[in-house]
């Protein structure tokens, strides 16, 4: 459950206020909007990567307002993917395990778990400058997974993907929702791929954030 709550936020000149969202538990909703208009913002307060003026936060039964990104139990991938230049694919996905000081045999075994789920255990020992861009997405998508969260915050994934790829990627997103059951908010510029993925759409426009019937 994502659970936004008159939150107002600000990024030098720019300004949202009052703004409030609700998607429930198990949910995969969809957030639309010109380029520009804060849905970015939006998502990174979500994930405590931006600080809000006021307002609440809440997600799953937690009021997360307060605690730093690692205590909210959101998986994030950003536009660039963010992906860590020197660490191969299995440290990738390990990375998040490794920092919640985990016993090696449950990373072994969550890492093994994550890239049958994402068709990438062939990509285990490479580096990111020798995957395509597919191949880091699924990999950025792990990453977001690995620790079990509550909820995953994607900002355009499928942004910049050929056709072939976009489908595949919006196949991959189905099974993961479809398997996990995790809470998802997707930021997209195209119709097509919301009405595909997600069963809930909103859009922020004029500083508000409104859901589509």
């Amino acid at each position: 459950m994502i659970v936004l709550e008159n939150i107002a936020l600000r990024q030098g000149s720019f300004e949202l206020s009052d703004l409030s969202l609700d998607l429930a538990a198990g949910e995969y909703g969809v957030l639309m909007g010109r380029s520009g208009c804060g849905k970015t913002t939006l998502l990174e307060a979500i994930c405590g990567l931006r600080k809000i003026e006021s307002g609440r936060i809440i997600l799953g039964d937690r009021n997360v307002t307060e605690l730093p990104p690692a205590e909210r139990g959101v998986g994030y991938v950003p536009q660039d993917r963010a992906l860590f230049p020197t660490l191969i694919v299995r440290e990738q996905l390990a990375f998040a395990l490794v920092l919640r000081a985990l016993g090696q045999t449950e990373i072994t075994r969550r890492v093994d778990e994550l890239a049958e789920l994402l068709g990438i255990t062939d990509l285990l020992d490479r580096t990111p400058d020798k995957l395509s861009g597919g191949e880091a997405q699924r990999v950025a998508l792990g990453r977001a997974l690995a620790h079990r969260p509550l909820v995953l915050c994607l900002d355009e994934p499928l942004a910049a993907l050929d056709e072939e790829l976009h489908d595949e990627m919006c196949r991959l997103l189905e099974r993961v929702h479809r398997e996990t059951g995790v809470t998802i908010l997707h930021i997209t510029h195209s119709p097509s791929e919301a009405k595909r993925l997600a069963g809930c759409h909103f859009r922020l426009a004029n500083g508000k954030v409104q859901r589509d019937e």
